[in-house]
C-alpha cells in the first residue's frame, strides 16, 4: 500500500467527473490523495482547475495501489438508476463499461484500504428502484464491510442555489468510529433565485433560440399536452428556481430564460430561420456552473457541449459542503476523544 504523509484528513475522489465532490471537501481543509475519471473531456477540465491529470479507469487501478486515506469519495454514475433513463441499475451497460456495477469498485478498493467513511452521491430513484432491492444491496453490501450507514434525499434549493435538484446521499462511517453526533445538514439558504446567477452582461446571439426551433419546441409540447403528459420546454420566471440541468437538450429546454438585454441578435452560427424577437434563450455553461454552486474563479475550458454534460453530471458544491463538515465533526471529535485516552 503506497503512503502519503498527511496531518490532515485525506481522501480519494472516485468518479471524479470534474471535482465537484471534491471541491467541497477542499473548502473544509481536507486533502486528496488520488483521483480517477475516464471521460477525456471531464480530465481536460479537472486537470484545468486542479493541476493534476485523474486516472483512468477505476477497474484497471490496483487497489494497493492507491495511497491510503481517511474518506471515499465515490459519485458513482448515476444514469443506471435515474428515473429519466433506461433504469436498468446493476446490469447497466455503456460504451462497454458496465455502469450498473462500477459501485463494486468502491467495494473493492474500500474492502482494501478500510477508510473511516465512505460517501456516496447519487440520483433519488436509487432508493426506490428495483423496488427498493437496488439500494438495500448496497446499504447491506457496506454494513457487511464493517460500516453504519446514514442516507438522506436533499434538494439543492435549499442551499443556496436556485435549482430544484433532488439527490441520495450516503455517509458510511466505519464501525469504530463514533458517529452518533452526524446529522445531515438542514435547509442552509434557500432565498437565491435564477436572477442572482444570470451573466452580468448580455449573452451572446448563439444562446438564443432560432424562431423555427422555437416553433418546433411549441408543437412538440402542444403534443404532448393534448396527450396529458407534462413534457416539452420550460421558460423559467428569474425570480423562482431552475429546474434540475440533466445532460441532453431536455436540460437546457425545460430552463429557458427571457433575456432582452441583447439587441443584437445576428447569428454566429448556422441555424434555420431567424433569431427569436422575444428575448428567448438557453443558459450559458457559465450560469449552470452557478446553478451548481461552483464559483466564477472555476475554470470551464472545454467546448459548450461538453460543459453541459459535465456539469449536468456534477454535484452542488454547497450542499456536499454542508455534508462534508459533518463528516469531518464526527472524525474530529473521534481524533480528540483518542488522544484524550492515551494521556
Amino acid at each position: 500500500m503506497a503512503e502519503i504523509k498527511s496531518s490532515k484528513i485525506t481522501f480519494i475522489d472516485l468518479f471524479a467527473g470534474i471535482g465537484g465532490i471534491r471541491l467541497g471537501f477542499e473548502q473544509h481543509g481536507m486533502e486528496c490523495v488520488f483521483s480517477s475519471e475516464w471521460d477525456k473531456f471531464a480530465v481536460k477540465t479537472y486537470e484545468a482547475n486542479f493541476g493534476e491529470v485523474p486516472h483512468g479507469d477505476i477497474t484497471l487501478i490496483d487497489e494497493a495501489t492507491i495511497p491510503s486515506f481517511d474518506i471515499c469519495l465515490a459519485g458513482f454514475p448515476c444514469q443506471a438508476f435515474s428515473l429519466a433513463g433506461s433504469r436498468k441499475g446493476f446490469d447497466d451497460d455503456y460504451k462497454g463499461q458496465s455502469r450498473g456495477t462500477l459501485f463494486f469498485e468502491v467495494v473493492r478498493i474500500c474492502s482494501y484500504h478500510k477508510p473511516k467513511v465512505i460517501f456516496c452521491e447519487n440520483v433519488k430513484g436509487l432508493l426506490i428502484h428495483n423496488k427498493g432491492r437496488t439500494y438495500k444491496t448496497i446499504k447491506s453490501t457496506l454494513e457487511s464491510m464493517g460500516y453504519t450507514v446514514f442516507e438522506k434525499i436533499l434538494n439543492s434549493k435549499d442551499f443556496g442555489v436556485p435549482q430544484n435538484r433532488e439527490r441520495i446521499y450516503v455517509v458510511a462511517f466505519r464501525n469504530d468510529i463514533d458517529a452518533t453526533s452526524f446529522d445531515f445538514p438542514e435547509q442552509t439558504d434557500t432565498s437565491k433565485r435564477i436572477i442572482n446567477i444570470i451573466e452580468k452582461e448580455p449573452v451572446e446571439a448563439k444562446y438564443y433560440l432560432s424562431d423555427v426551433y422555437l416553433e418546433c419546441l411549441r408543437r412538440h409540447r402542444s403534443r404532448h399536452e393534448s396527450k396529458g403528459n407534462g413534457f416539452g420546454y420550460e421558460i423559467r420566471d428569474m425570480n423562482g428556481v431552475a429546474g434540475a440541468i440533466v445532460c441532453g437538450g431536455m436540460g437546457r429546454e425545460r430552463n429557458l430564460l427571457i433575456d432582452k438585454r441583447q439587441t443584437n441578435l445576428v447569428p454566429t452560427t448556422n441555424i434555420k430561420g431567424e433569431v427569436n424577437k422575444e428575448g428567448i434563450r438557453k443558459m450559458t455553461p457559465r450560469e449552470w456552473a452557478r446553478l451548481q454552486g461552483f464559483p466564477d474563479s472555476y475554470k470551464l475550458p472545454v467546448a459548450n457541449v461538453h460543459l453541459y454534460k459535465q456539469l449536468a453530471n456534477s454535484v452542488t458544491v454547497p450542499l456536499i459542503r454542508e455534508i462534508a463538515k459533518g463528516i469531518k465533526k464526527v472524525l474530529e471529535s473521534n481524533e480528540r476523544r483518542r488522544n484524550n485516552e492515551r494521556e
